[in-house]
């Protein structure tokens, strides 16, 4: 595929312009305090955008669509994994969040040194970091695809490009430039998304029409009976559901990818509408880029040459980029440079954040430990984060390279990643905030056992959804920690490090929050009967 000399134009013109936005942010870097939480000053609505920028990654403008039209038990099924984002937003708002914040941390993981030990600590940061950096490997195998296919270039020198031009923006602006900068990609994608939607439509002559073409069995069929614990279906309501709540509550609320920028808050109140807001806009972006699969679906039935011109891996045709295809061959010059701009956005917005929180976690959590690094001054500091983030954006860089083993959908292969852990992850942060008797040593026993577990339940119980491995998880570590500590151990803790749900009682719980929170779960019935009628 070749562009033109207009759309190469826009595309660098837009990469150059982030790493001069990110150099200029940089000047205001005092402190660690700056370059990881932007000295909790931020309001709720810019961070919200933020969050739901990170959602939207290249992952899902590619996945979605590409698993709506063509994947095996895919089509707008899809939906029914957004029914659990506004109920889980509730939990985050009412038991999680006001934790975090109280504290003052950088890294949430403090936390559980607080409450349980060092050692759990340092457990779930490694945790973190493990699947966190395997799964930003998915994103810039992601896009590096794309940029292989519009250029020409090998696949190596693809990843190459992303993951520096990335690692060096990241590097200069910190969590402050991530912000703003996924506030400018974000009004572009979702610009670029809603122009894609009716041009499809327009091909058609009509949204009605664009379903009529779509296969009727890629529709979405609620069918309650079906739990996919062995009945050959991975997508079923149940496993969606459920297994969606644990994700989305172990993501939203206990990765520190997502919770920091919950962390940039410039007070309760406004970070606690941070979760709010994404509870609402989440379902209204993830169903645009789903149909536009619809209409990439319904493309391809009336353009039979379409499946047969994408390029082929391992000689079946990658319907991962089933999109920039479509926009190479239909959308004129200057446009499709600047669709592929909210691909790049999608990506950038996604992989900056994660470093961003990579290098966090690394400096809050084992480097500042070191008694030869804590009297460092304050510049020597930010220089160690700064190296800290190339490590970490070179590591992924790797990592690209091994994606295509997971799935051919990239949008299940970085769920599929996140579910091993999930569970687990949610179930030690539930030990911490439901339990006075339970300690370190049963919590990190317990996720060592619910995270194995999930990895027999990927090797050898093949006919469980994965979905269900959120639920599974969290399950057998709350479950695990529990017996241990009734056998083993019997020890109280230290009550001055016990967060009770008296803890709660003192949180704010005025008309205005219980409001919301009722209207988060009104949303989520209306998600439902909108699916139902779909």
């Amino acid at each position: 595929m070749n562009l033109e000399n207009l759309d190469w134009f826009i595309i660098f013109g837009y990469l150059a312009c982030l790493i001069l936005l990110s150099a200029y942010l940089s000047k205001d870097q005092k402190d660690l305090k700056d370059y990881f939480i932007a000295s909790r000053k931020q309001n709720s609505k810019n961070l919200a955008i933020s969050i739901l920028a990170t959602q939207c990654s290249t992952n899902s403008i590619l996945g979605a669509p590409a698993f709506v039209a063509f994947s095996v038990g895919g089509g707008l099924g899809w939906l029914k994994y957004e029914l659990a984002v506004p109920l889980s937003m509730i939990v985050i708002m009412i038991f999680i969040y006001p934790i975090f914040y109280k504290l003052k941390v950088i890294s949430i993981y403090e936390y559980l040194e607080k409450r349980f030990d060092l050692k759990t600590r340092l457990l779930m940061s490694s945790l973190f970091l493990f699947v966190r950096v395997f799964a930003t490997g998915v994103i810039v195998y992601s896009v590096s695809i794309v940029i292989e296919l519009i250029t020409g270039l090998s696949f190596v020198y693809s990843v190459l490009i992303l993951g520096l031009i990335t690692i060096i923006y990241d590097i200069l602006g910190g969590i402050k430039a991530i912000i703003y900068s996924d506030i400018i990609q974000m009004i572009i994608l979702t610009s670029v998304l809603i122009f894609i939607l009716f041009y499809l439509i327009s091909i058609f002559d009509g949204l009605r029409s664009m379903f009529d073409y779509f296969p009727e069995q890629r529709n979405i069929n609620l069918n309650f009976s079906d739990h996919g614990l062995g009945d050959g279906k991975e997508f079923a309501f149940w496993p969606m559901l459920i297994g969606g709540f644990f994700l989305y509550l172990s993501y939203y609320g206990c990765d520190q990818s997502q919770m920091q920028k919950g962390l940039c808050a410039k007070n309760q109140d406004e970070g606690q509408k941070v979760f709010f807001l994404n509870g609402i806009f989440r379902f209204p972006l993830v169903l645009l880029y789903c149909l536009i699969g619809v209409g990439i679906g319904s493309y391809s039935q009336i353009n039979t040459d379409f499946i047969s011109s994408l390029p082929k891996q391992d000689g079946i045709p990658n319907f991962n980029l089933a999109v920039p295809i479509f926009l190479i061959e239909n959308l004129p010059i200057g446009i499709v440079g600047l669709t592929l701009v909210a691909l790049f956005s999608a990506a950038m917005s996604s992989l900056d954040s994660v470093l961003n929180s990579l290098s966090a976690v690394t400096m809050e959590d084992f480097i500042k430990r070191n008694r030869n690094l804590r009297n460092l001054s304050v510049k020597n500091n930010l220089f160690i984060s700064r190296l800290i983030t190339l490590f970490w954006g070179s590591l992924a860089i790797i990592l690209a390279f091994y994606v295509e083993d997971i799935s051919s959908n990239v949008l299940i292969a970085i769920n599929k990643i996140g579910s091993l852990i999930n569970g687990p992850i949610i179930g030690v942060f539930a030990l911490g905030i439901l339990t006075k008797k339970i300690n370190g040593t049963s919590a990190c026993i317990g996720i060592i056992f619910g995270f194995l577990f999930n990895l027999y339940c990927w090797i050898y119980l093949v006919d469980i959804s994965w979905l269900w491995w959120n639920a599974i998880g969290f399950v057998v570590t709350f479950k695990i920690a529990v017996v241990h500590n009734f056998l083993f151990l019997k020890s109280q803790v230290n009550k001055t490090s016990i967060w009770s749900l008296k803890f709660f009682k003192k949180l704010h719980f005025n008309f205005t929050w219980k409001t919301r929170y009722y209207i988060l779960f009104i949303w989520s019935i209306l998600i439902f009967c909108l699916i139902y009628f779909l």
